[in-house]
């Protein structure tokens, strides 16, 4: 039986006092602060800074295409059930992947490798197994037993022996979208998805021997209701999954066409909103689950867990993640990296981006090189997102600043969630609370330079 973690303090009222639009901190500073002047040469030199510390490396691939849309969904994708636009885009994808591994040594083995989407699980057997091959013949791909290797899985898109197929060429985490189970739910956004067939496919993939599962769980779709999420999370309880991942929806059909399906008077009210949230992490932590932070969830034996309870988290553009000195080097459409202190961008539009390469370019249009401050803020937002305290002692000792000093105004700002018991203050630093864990990204926003604008918020959902 699953020890029970110390439950979350819930307070309305100041949820909905410190709910703010902020960004989710997959990175600092943001993308928002991309800019179109990040060139090829900005690029090798993020390539050769990375190359001089020999950290290991992180992949991310990005497979852009879903044979059905997801009224919710603001992923980069491509709709279409013609299977044969993957080979072109892989081809293309292959070209990238040589022209960028040419330039990162063989001894940076690669410790996590990602495919998102889209839908990853839209190619054939085949095209996953060349796909693999291709990584390994440009990059050492960890055989460790503590690597991670991840793909996520839209259970209606596999095939007769998919998950048997992605355990041979060696993966060992899957993620299942599910977001609800309520049939009603499912119908208005354009998912439907039976029980059973997640249920099997959680089977077979735990049969298999996947190292973890994650779940998938979207709070605030059109038809909702406190009581029918309710129902949704004890089934998932039942089916036991080692992670799971439950996100707040955000409607924003100005800027993700696919929402504009939705009917906004579908749409449960804040407040039902709020107790979605509150159910969901009473009912998980009751049933033993571990609160990573923000929206989520994993077994206290699983390695995010495990990494957090031992202060070795870390959060990058794939979210939350167990290893913690990687460089992110993200292939396809819209994809991101993350090479020491830099940041860049492929094109989000498959055709530039396709294009880019058959002319022998990257196809890279935009990017960050961090300053000092940038890669100071970086760290504490990270710490405080990541483990809910910030020391001022490791501050001081990696940045050679003086911790109270440099963040006077900081400080200041923090005193109305100190009175608001959301966070305490001492000499040796900063510590959130049980009841400010849930406000973890209004905390973090008040060390961002970047949110001087009065129009920042619509470029960002709801804290909560």
């Amino acid at each position: 039986m699953l020890q029970a973690q110390q439950h979350i303090q819930w307070d309305v009222e100041l949820i909905k006092r410190y709910d703010k639009s902020g960004p989710r901190y997959t990175s600092y500073p943001t993308a928002v602060q991309f800019n179109e002047g990040f060139n090829q040469g900005h690029y090798e030199q993020a390539r050769m800074a990375g190359n001089k510390s020999r950290q290991p490396l992180s992949l991310y691939v990005h497979i852009p295409f879903c044979a059905h849309v997801c009224y919710y969904c603001a992923c980069n994708k491509v709709i279409t059930k013609r299977r044969e636009k993957a080979q072109p885009y892989l081809d293309r994808l292959y070209k990238e992947m040589a022209i960028r591994a040419s330039g990162y040594p063989k001894d940076r083995k690669v410790e996590q490798l990602h495919w998102g989407g889209g839908t990853p699980t839209f190619i054939s057997h085949q095209q996953m197994s060349e796909l693999m091959a291709k990584m390994a013949e440009h990059f050492t791909l960890s055989e460790d037993d503590d690597r991670d290797f991840s793909i996520e899985i839209d259970p209606r898109e596999l095939q007769d022996g998919t998950l048997a197929h992605l355990k041979k060429i060696g993966f060992n985490r899957v993620s299942l979208g599910v977001q609800d189970f309520n049939e009603n739910v499912q119908k208005a956004v354009n998912r439907v998805q039976s029980l059973q067939l997640t249920r099997n496919t959680l089977l077979e993939a735990k049969q298999l021997g996947f190292r973890s599962i994650n779940i998938d769980l979207i709070y605030g779709l059109p038809l909702q209701s406190r009581d029918s999420f309710r129902d949704t999370l004890k089934t998932v309880l039942e089916l036991s999954p080692d992670r799971l991942s439950v996100f707040n929806y955000a409607h924003l059909p100005q800027r993700f066409m696919p929402q504009r399906r939705i009917n906004e008077q579908d749409l449960p009210a804040p407040e039902e909103k709020l107790a979605m949230l509150e159910d969901s992490i009473q009912l998980l932590t009751q049933a033993g689950y571990h609160y990573v932070g923000m929206d989520h969830f994993a077994k206290p034996q699983d390695s995010l867990a495990q990494a957090q309870m031992a202060e070795k988290l870390h959060r990058n553009f794939q979210g939350y993640t167990t290893h913690e000195d990687c460089d992110l080097v993200a292939f396809g459409v819209s994809a991101i990296s993350q090479v020491g202190d830099t940041y860049f961008q492929n094109n989000a539009n498959i055709d530039a981006y396709q294009d880019a390469l058959d002319s022998e370019e990257l196809p890279i249009v935009k990017g960050l090189i961090l300053n000092d401050e940038d890669v100071l803020r970086r760290a504490v937002i990270k710490q405080l997102i990541c483990h809910f305290k910030l020391n001022y002692q490791w501050l001081e000792e990696r940045f050679n600043i003086d911790a109270k000093s440099h963040f006077s105004k900081v400080l200041d700002k923090l005193a109305p969630y100190v009175e608001d018991e959301l966070v305490t203050l001492n000499d040796t630093g900063i510590q959130v609370t049980r009841k400010g864990e849930l406000l973890i990204r209004s905390i973090c926003m008040l060390f961002d330079e970047y949110l001087v604008s009065p129009n920042h918020q619509v470029r960002y959902s709801k804290v909560i």
